[in-house]
């Protein structure tokens, strides 16, 4: 997820790539209907905004990607030919309304509310300056773990050395225009005291939400009351910063932006930013709203409020690439995050891997790790899925990788840790996994008089296997037990032989009985994997009792 690599165009591929209609295709094309007729900059601008209020989040991390992913696009779309940038901006200028509910010493943090985030003092230790220093670099760190092209910004830097200093000065100059789109935005009571300037107390060193007395457009000043005295301070070099609507559109112009995603809260103010931007001489950029990401409890997450998955935490349980997946997947759709979606999106990112060498250029755009890869998906095989070896450490109560890859080397020979890294770094991940979160919620129960029977019936239908039979053998064995138990025969389905087929019942019996889990993986290919004599050794012991005790 570079951005930056070098990119192999075929004419296969351009051609496929200008028929698409994966999403980062879609926008890309509306960065070069921007220019259509007119030549492009020098450089096309991709943002990407993050308010370091609270340590990254996940959420973040998925603006960059997804980003770079419409960035990559546009690369192929124009052949390559156009230089481009990602820059991720950081919002650390504003002042810190709320402590967030995450922060280890609250109480010490008080004295430096409502200053700018780069003047409050980290809390966290370590060679950091302030709380925003901090923040800012653990987004680095992350996105540089990933290999993202990037280039950091940061609003106070940004302030301070005149970047914005022209802009300002035109703020200033149509203060009216500006407080003419914000102000039927805004209630009565807010209307009376709301100034898009925030000066920065000489007195205080706070982000002050006063009146303007005056705004001076020649002198390039605003004039205001800071706890009592009338004082007068310039609009450029840091003095004061933009209210946050403001600031997206003088950013806009100010930069030239030609891209921002933002969530779907941003939707509403989208046009105001837009007639800011207009205002201050710039064009607003193409937009992507995408949905917002939701905790267990379908709440939005929230930096302050630490709620929903962090960065490091998916990371300790599933690898890089399962992350990148989630975000690529309908940006549109709210989609709840949480450790339960870890498994399926790390077997999700395996299967699309799986599929690509056999794929066409129409089906490999539409392959989510084409886009995840800037189009160079690596070669792995992957011959255990992720949620088969959480259910072989279930089975096994393995501790460690060695256990793992007894089962897996036995049931697959040649495999080993050497020839099949891929497969050694997710036994890893699924015993951290399992430990963390399987373990603790699995209930194993009882089997009555019908399940006592179908699980000996079963256990006896596996002896009878030959030697080394394989998933399949072992699938149909089991159907054939449960479809002679009437409790498990669905009519709704046709055997083989014309008979009921088996209802699900069945399966999850099994799962709930041996190894105490709602639902589990193909069970064919989980007693493959762990062995005949093994799941046999596992019925017996349920039989006794010994599971559910």
């Amino acid at each position: 997820m570079t951005g930056s690599n070098i990119i192999d165009l075929t004419p296969e591929m351009l051609a496929a790539a200008a028929e698409s209609k994966a999403w980062p295709f879609e926008e890309a094309k509306k960065v070069i209907a921007r220019y259509k007729g007119k030549d492009f900059p020098e450089t096309v601008l991709f943002e990407t905004g993050y308010g370091p209020s609270g340590l990254p989040h996940i959420g973040t991390f998925g603006e960059v990607a997804r980003t770079t992913m419409v960035r990559h696009a546009f690369r192929v779309l124009t052949q390559d030919k156009i230089k481009t940038k990602l820059l991720c901006f950081s919002d650390d200028m504003d002042g810190m309304r709320k402590i967030p509910e995450s922060m280890p010493d609250r109480a010490a943090l008080e004295p430096y509310l409502h200053m700018p985030l780069t003047s409050v003092p980290n809390p966290f230790g370590g060679d950091y300056a302030s709380f925003a220093d901090h923040n800012n670099a653990m987004l680095c760190r992350f996105l540089d773990t990933f290999g993202f092209d990037y280039e950091f910004a940061s609003a106070t830097q940004y302030y301070k050395a005149g970047r914005f200093d022209e802009v300002l000065r035109r703020a200033a100059e149509r203060y009216d225009e500006i407080m003419g789109v914000m102000l039927p935005t805004l209630g009565p009571e807010r209307q009376a005291t709301y100034s898009p300037f925030l000066p920065i107390s000489p007195k205080s060193g706070r982000v002050l939400y006063v009146p303007m007395i005056n705004v001076d457009a020649k002198a390039g000043t605003v004039t205001f009351d800071d706890e009592g005295t009338e004082t007068t301070l310039p609009v450029t070099s840091g003095h004061v910063k933009l209210q946050w609507k403001p600031d997206f559109g003088m950013r806009w112009a100010a930069l030239g932006v030609d891209f921002e995603m933002f969530g779907k809260d941003h939707q509403t103010n989208a046009v105001i930013y837009d007639r800011i931007c207009n205002i201050l001489g710039g064009r607003a950029p193409e937009h992507f709203v995408y949905e917002l990401f939701l905790d267990e409890e379908g709440q939005k997450i929230s930096k302050s409020k630490g709620n929903g998955l962090t960065i490091d935490e998916w990371l300790t349980y599933a690898p890089t690439e399962s992350l990148g997946l989630y975000m690529y997947q309908r940006p549109r759709q709210a989609k709840k995050l949480y450790f339960d979606v870890i498994p399926k999106a790390v077997d999700e990112y395996y299967a699309f891997l799986g599929a690509y060498p056999r794929q066409d250029w129409k089906e490999r755009l539409g392959n989510p790790v084409w886009h995840m890869h800037d189009g160079n998906p690596p070669a792995i095989d992957l011959p255990v899925p992720f949620a088969l070896l959480l259910n072989l450490v279930s089975a096994s109560n393995a501790h460690d990788k060695a256990v793992l890859w007894g089962f897996i080397s036995r049931h697959a020979p040649g495999v080993t840790p050497k020839t099949h890294p891929e497969l050694d770094r997710l036994t890893g991940y699924a015993i951290r996994y399992f430990d963390d979160f399987v373990k603790p919620t699995k209930v194993y129960r009882a089997a009555d008089e019908v399940e006592r029977e179908a699980l000996a019936k079963l256990s006896d239908a596996l002896g009878a296997l030959p030697q080394g039979a394989d998933g399949e053998a072992i699938q149909n064995a089991a159907l054939n037990v449960a479809r002679k138990i009437e409790r498990y025969q669905d009519h709704s389905k046709q055997s083989p032989e014309g008979g009921p087929g088996v209802s699900v019942a069945f399966f999850q019996m099994i799962y709930q009985v041996l190894i105490g889990q709602e639902r589990g993986p193909r069970f064919g290919s989980f007693a493959a994997l762990y062995g005949i004599a093994e799941t046999r050794a596992l019925i017996e012991r349920a039989l006794a009792g010994q599971l559910a005790a």
